[in-house]
């Protein structure tokens, strides 16, 4: 099988978490500047055999789009032409960054560690990835 990748979209840094190849445990792979992401994705597609692409979709608790949508649809229509045979699947992100902090309290993280918003980043990816992954299990039952 193959890996999928999500992600965590950010003005300036975007958190990517990824599968592992039985996709059944999501690991946070990295965090990268939002500008280098399009070239980081390729790259690691081309390096590792990736099935989909989960983009983290903002909402708001009314369920409009957020303020990142704008900034959001460009990257996907992007990374659509560049790799064209790749499904790539919004998924729902509200409260991963809530998530993501009350799992660093849970781990024991420092408040100097949970203040890195970068490793915040990462995190909300992998719980979104997680989310996905138990949610595709549950389905197939």
């Amino acid at each position: 099988m193959s890996r999928i990748i999500a992600i965590d979209y950010g003005k300036k840094r975007t958190g990517i978490a990824v599968s592992d190849t039985l996709q059944m445990i999501a690991n946070g792979l990295t965090t990268v500047p939002t500008h280098e992401l399009l070239a980081f994705i390729l790259d690691y597609v081309a390096k590792e055999p990736v099935e989909r692409i989960l983009v983290g979709l903002p909402k708001q608790m009314n369920n409009e789009a957020s303020e990142n949508m704008k900034r959001i649809e460009p990257f996907v229509r992007s990374l659509k032409k560049k790799l064209p045979d790749m499904p790539v699947e919004y998924v729902d992100e509200r409260f991963t960054s809530v998530l993501a902090h009350r799992t660093m309290l849970e781990a024991g993280l420092k408040k100097k560690d949970r203040q890195n918003k970068a490793l915040v980043d990462e995190i909300s990816a992998t719980i979104i990835l997680q989310t996905y992954l138990e949610n595709k299990r549950f389905a197939s039952l």
